[in-house]
């Protein structure tokens, strides 16, 4: 099994990591922005870097392109992501060509969904939440308690 392991650069990229007892034991690489944090993680772990969007058009056309190019050269079984943006395009071009979508809502939506997760939820083959509270916009995902 090789996996995607898909996270925005930061607390995103963090949270990842709690799970690292699990994507250890498989075939993995991960897809971030480059950031201090995911620049030293580059030093130790397969790592390919795509443009940050930011909310700009052009540059999300980039990412898109990016991550087509990632996920045809790497081609996944499963894709993990804890968000943010960075997930939204992998995701879904791994859902048109089977992949498994894992997605981790992030520790820090204690209240409300992120938009991340709202967009992700759809596609997701199993979409874990961290808060209960959380059951009320994800009722077919699962809560998984704090990874922290």
């Amino acid at each position: 099994m090789k996996i995607a392991l898909v996270a925005s650069g930061g607390g995103h990229l963090k949270e990842i990591s709690f799970i690292e007892s699990f994507y250890k034991k498989h075939d993995h690489f991960f897809v971030t922005f480059e950031r201090p944090n995911s620049i030293s993680l580059a030093k130790k772990e397969k790592v390919h870097f795509v443009i940050d969007p930011k909310r700009n058009p052009i540059k999300l056309i980039q990412n898109i392109i990016q991550s087509i190019t990632i996920f045809l050269k790497e081609k996944p079984d499963v894709i993990i992501s804890t968000g943010a943006g960075v997930a939204i395009p992998i995701c879904y071009f791994g859902k048109l060509f089977d992949a498994k979508i894992i997605f981790i809502e992030s520790f820090c939506r204690t209240e409300e969904p992120s938009l991340t997760g709202k967009l992700v939820y759809p596609i997701s083959d199993l979409f874990i939440y961290q808060w209960e509270k959380l059951k009320e916009f994800y009722p077919n995902g699962i809560y998984g308690g704090l990874l922290i």
